[in-house]
């Protein structure tokens, strides 16, 4: 169908400045991060339920494709329209609906960015925990669909731990507006369609409200800055915390030279002193000094050799000390961009990876990892959150080059079978899309369950009967 009717069509049903099919515009929606490229016919801006429902009762009808966007920050292919159709961007619909604390839930609209949520939930001494690298941009509808996690996974885990209930936007002739879920705590339905809904990368239903559970702020974090010469101390150092009675706020880390790549982009005036561990954990407040000596004396026991501490969370954003591990994604592209500037028109890909292992098997993941490095010649970035185990190795190659695009594909094969036999998973935060669809195959296949594609499948011709919602995504 041209998207001059569509538009015209769209902007009967829900007013034309809701709809757009401007060159340029279409150009943006149809990027990811990554620099992949789709086919967007028209983007379309929704402020209720009822246009979400027009629209895809519309889509239904002529058999058009429809991508559900937030912020697009995926690094799975997961939102980019991959076939001829609808951008549905859920910008304008951002409205934090309810707050209730004795409820222990806030009610949104889709589009509301998580950085803005908890800058309103702080006022009350509450916030919703979870909080992926990108989420001064990241909306909470990304984040359910992608089953986004953050730093502080270590505690608090993933989307599917802190949704209540979803409304839901069904595919069908009528766009069906239907809820799943309770405003409670506790609540048995039947099957979890919420859970199913969670990290759906948008191939089942629309989200246009959320029920989220939220927590108090903690009284206090300490926090630790520390720099171990080898990178199998730091790991070491990881699995002896987390045997401790302790379960850490946060932990994180970044390798040597993506660290100091990192400080220099922001020019910190931390000394980088090797490979890099930060850790928090949330104590009463009277309880401070006591951690943070417990905590660097463990530090320095696996060989740290620069340990910079602080007893608030408060002191540690004013002296920085989180400002290198949120400069991950900043240091990968400078480091890959730096090993290529010399060569005439090259085009520098990233491919930013996102691999869990349980943590006790986190040291023969690294080993893996440089193993990988020596295999297939790429500078290897590595960072990630260790406290559960998920790893962000990364490297750059160019894209013109075809020789190095097949060495990239060998080694992310080779990473993925890495993940696979140290009990991992290939996807932890990131999703599926289509970057690692091949990937979760194997994965299945590895632990004889390749049967629950088919079912997978299944599932999504019983929510999706026309295929309509972001095809060629996950299954």
């Amino acid at each position: 169908m041209e998207r001059t009717k569509i538009a015209r069509d769209l902007s009967r049903l829900i007013g034309k400045n809701k709809v757009s099919v401007d060159e340029a515009l279409l150009r943006i929606y149809s990027k990811d991060p990554l620099g992949n490229v789709g086919k967007a016919l028209a983007v379309v801006f929704p402020i209720s339920s009822n246009d979400v429902s027009k629209v895809v009762q519309y889509a239904y009808e002529n058999d058009i494709k429809i991508y559900a966007q937030g912020s697009s920050t995926s690094l799975a292919g997961s939102s980019l329209p991959l076939e001829a159709g609808i951008v549905l961007s859920f910008e304008r619909m951002k409205r934090v609906l309810e707050i209730s604390l004795v409820n222990s839930y806030v009610f949104v609209e889709p589009g509301v960015r998580i950085d803005d949520l908890n800058f309103e939930l702080a006022s009350k001494g509450y916030m919703f925990p979870v909080d992926p690298a990108s989420s001064s941009v990241a909306t909470v509808g990304g984040a359910i669909n992608s089953g986004a996690g953050g730093m502080r996974g270590a505690k608090y885990g993933t989307m599917r731990d802190w949704v209540l209930g979803l409304e839901l936007v069904l595919p069908d002739e009528r766009g069906s507006i239907v809820f799943s879920g309770c405003k409670t705590l506790k609540c048995r339905q039947g099957y979890d369609i919420v859970r199913l809904i969670v990290g759906s990368e948008g191939t089942l239903a629309l989200v246009t409200k959320a029920y989220l559970k939220i927590t108090p702020l903690p009284e206090t974090v300490i926090v630790a800055l520390a720099f171990f010469p080898k990178l199998e101390d730091l790991m070491e150092a990881v699995v002896n915390i987390k045997t401790q009675r302790i379960q850490p706020y946060i932990l994180e880390f970044l390798e040597k030279k993506t660290a100091e790549i990192a400080a220099k982009s922001i020019n910190s005036n931390i000394n980088i002193e090797g490979h890099m561990l930060l850790v928090g954990i949330d104590v009463n407040r009277e309880a401070g000094s006591r951690y943070v000596e417990w905590m660097k004396k463990i530090l320095i026991r696996h060989g740290a050799r620069e340990v910079q501490t602080a007893e608030s969370w408060e002191e540690a954003e004013e002296r920085g000390l989180f400002n290198i591990r949120r400069s991950l994604f900043v240091a990968q592209s400078k480091i890959a961009r730096e090993h290529y500037k010399n060569v005439k028109d090259a085009k520098v890909m990233l491919l930013i990876e996102d691999i869990a292992v349980p943590p006790s098997r986190l040291v023969e993941a690294v080993e893996g990892l440089k193993e990988l490095e020596k295999k297939h010649g790429f500078i290897t970035m590595l960072g990630g959150h260790v406290g559960d185990g998920n790893l962000h190795p990364s490297i750059g190659f160019n894209a013109l080059d075809p020789k190095e695009s097949k060495r990239a594909e060998e080694w992310f094969k080779d990473l993925i079978d890495l993940a696979i036999s140290l009990d991992g998973t290939v996807s932890s935060e990131h999703g599926i899309g289509l970057a690692k669809k091949d990937a979760l195959r194997r994965e299945l296949d590895a632990r004889g369950s390749v049967k629950l594609l088919e079912i997978m499948g299944n599932i999504k011709k019983v929510f999706d009967p026309k295929n309509i919602l972001n095809p060629g995504k996950v299954v």
